[in-house]
């Protein structure tokens, strides 16, 4: 009796009821792929380089021993504080894609149901995956530890730095992919769980708080308590709101590691109760929701897939049964009907599916119609506090809207074929009399008409305030070739890469594994080859190449002041792509420069086209 009652006690409380053979299953599987051991080298490699380039930043290569010394600490905090950062990023990323597909693969593939005959439970089936691949991100975690003890020796940093940061890293991807993971229950594509799970926790972190912000600011203005009492006010729920924020918790706890001696209004405790607790209650929801998508499969009904073969007849499987004339034509098994093709067959058929899942473009409209509304209310905000006439102002909404349409665009592309190939209808469309190039360009022109709106929403932005006279109308021709040759490359990558690989995950991070090595590795590089090199030049003629860079110059012509200069007045501020200090560079030397390297990324893309023509049959399962 006694041994039983043990038993039954050690059952209760041993920690893996809560994952199950799901648990192992997942983890057998994730040590089999190859791309997991890739992933570790590049991961680890990326640290390397980071560490290097702010060691040398801080620490000159060539100097006294004492110099050298009394430099040590200050490198150590930046070199651990630029690999905190950057992990707390890279996490939150990595844990949304690789949570996209969680739970959606089970059920396309229609095993949910038979796992709920089986004496698995629906929380054992979420928590097997969310810890699995959770685990692959604490891996990562771990090879990074002993190059941040090794630098930590240095001194300047402390264990409860490293100990804080790590906490509220994990934290925060668990709670991004759990909240990747409850989307992905009722939506098929991966790439609608990766944007939706970024918009959720962009209106969560910044949204959010910044209209509390002005709507507390608002009511103590209405009640007109004086200045020091609301700053009380604000001091009091200063630690609750940084708390519910993990970017504005890791941005206190790096300042007070960098300046030690302020006062830091942040509880780790608190914090992370909160992440947890918010997590808990996403995975619970999103157990239940398995549960009943779980047994409406196990008896036959697939609500999910009837929303799918409504909008898009090539992703439900029972498409896979169609002849290659039905395919073309867009004949719908559910209708008697037969819908026209207007236009291309591929990108008519592509944009069938709504922008946002739902039964029809109407989720779309509406939420066009929120970003557009959300847009106004800080133009107005912008006005009441005389910003708008600013050029910082027109800078990050600018770079915000290129790095949403960048975002959307690797999205996009980068799932193309791969869903063709998820849902088994790729060797379909293969069959049909559409050659190569009309498919992948049909590909390419949807993928570009998803990323239409993002991109008529800066369009809208430039007019409106060029117009109004806060912009100067040569910043729309500059952006006009940003915007082709980063769409062009993005795209061109991301089809190419769809086409390499069979996986949906795996396709889309590759393409952010390339746009991360230009654009965050490259720099980093040259500016350690340059120091090493004795070329000073090398990182200011490679960052022309950034579109960060390339649009804080576009936009450098915005402001009260700028825009009304003529045209052979502007001056551009080359700060960063100058030699030494601050350059003045003329309109005509910018445009030029800007149509090369418009030029050179649009061949590179069309390079990307080539070879994924190249690969469209070779890799058809």
């Amino acid at each position: 009796m006694l041994t039983m009652a043990r038993t039954s006690l050690v059952r209760c409380f041993n920690p893996l009821r809560l994952t199950g053979p799901i648990f192992s299953k997942e983890l057998r599987v994730a040590s089999r792929r190859r791309r997991q051991f890739a992933l570790r080298f590049l991961y680890i490699l990326v640290l390397a380089v980071f560490a290097g380039v702010v060691w040398l930043s801080k620490v000159q290569y060539q100097g006294s021993v004492g110099f050298v010394q009394s430099r040590m600490a200050e490198a150590g905090k930046q070199i651990v504080s630029t690999i905190v950062l950057f992990q707390f990023r890279a996490m939150q990323v990595l844990a949304i894609v690789m949570l996209s597909s969680a739970i959606s693969d089970e059920v396309y593939h229609r095993t949910l149901g038979t796992l709920m005959t089986t004496p698995i439970t629906s929380l054992q089936i979420v928590m097997g995956k969310v810890l699995s691949r959770l685990l692959q991100l604490v891996l990562l975690l771990a090879i990074s530890l002993p190059m941040l003890a090794i630098v930590r020796v240095l001194g300047g940093v402390p264990w409860g730095y490293l100990l804080s940061s790590l906490c509220i890293t994990l934290t925060a991807s668990l709670f991004a992919g759990s909240v990747s993971l409850l989307l992905s229950i009722k939506n098929l594509y991966a790439y609608g769980v990766i944007m939706r799970t970024m918009f959720v926790l962009a209106c969560l972190y910044f949204v959010l708080p910044a209209l509390l912000g002005f709507a507390g600011v608002h009511i103590l203005m209405t009640l007109g308590l004086a200045p020091p009492r609301s700053s009380g006010v604000l001091s009091l729920f200063a630690p609750i709101l940084i708390s519910l924020n993990p970017f504005s918790s890791i941005l206190a706890i790096t300042g007070q590691m960098l300046s030690p001696g302020g006062r830091v209004v942040f509880s780790l405790p608190l914090h992370c109760g909160i992440m947890l607790g918010l997590s808990a209650l996403v995975l619970a929801r999103a157990a239940a929701i398995v549960r009943r998508v779980a047994l409406r499969q196990a008896v036959g009904i697939s609500d999910c897939r009837s929303r799918i073969s409504d909008s898009n007849p090539v992703a439900n499987p029972q498409s896979a049964m169609l002849s290659s004339r039905t395919l073309i034509r867009g004949r719908n098994p559910q209708s008697s009907t037969i819908r026209r093709v207007v236009g291309p067959p591929v990108v008519w058929k592509e944009l069938r599916a709504p922008f946002i899942q739902g039964i029809d473009n109407r989720n779309s409209y509406i939420g066009l119609a929120a970003a557009i509304v959300a847009l106004v209310l800080t133009y107005i905000a912008g006005a009441m506090t005389n910003s708008l006439d600013g050029e910082f102002t027109h800078v990050a909404y600018v770079m915000l809207f290129v790095f949403i349409g960048a975002l959307a665009t690797i999205v996009f592309s980068a799932t193309r074929i791969t869903m063709e190939k998820e849902s088994q209808s790729w060797s379909r469309l293969l069959t049909t009399p559409l050659s190569d190039r009309d498919i992948l360009l049909g590909k390419a022109i949807s993928a570009f008409r998803r990323c239409l709106p993002i991109w008529g929403l800066l369009a809208g932005h430039v007019i409106l305030f060029t117009l109004a006279g806060y912009i100067h109308p040569v910043v729309s021709l500059h952006l006009l070739l940003l915007v082709a040759w980063l769409t062009c490359f993005l795209t061109g990558a991301g089809l190419y890469f769809s086409a390499r690989f069979a996986r949906t995950t795996s396709a889309v991070v590759a393409t952010f594994a390339l746009a991360v090595g230009l654009w965050v590795v490259g720099p980093t590089l040259a500016g350690l080859l340059g120091v090493m090199g004795g070329k000073n030049d090398l990182l200011a003629k490679y960052m022309w190449t950034h579109p960060a860079v390339q649009t804080e110059m576009i936009v450098a012509a915005a402001g009260s002041q700028n825009a009304r200069r003529p045209w052979g007045a502007l001056d551009y501020r080359a700060v960063a792509v100058s030699r030494a200090g601050s350059e003045m560079l003329g309109l005509g030397a910018v445009t030029c420069v800007l149509a090369a390297v418009a030029a050179a990324y649009i061949l590179v893309g069309l390079l990307f086209f080539w070879r994924a023509k190249r690969c469209l049959r070779r890799r058809i399962f």
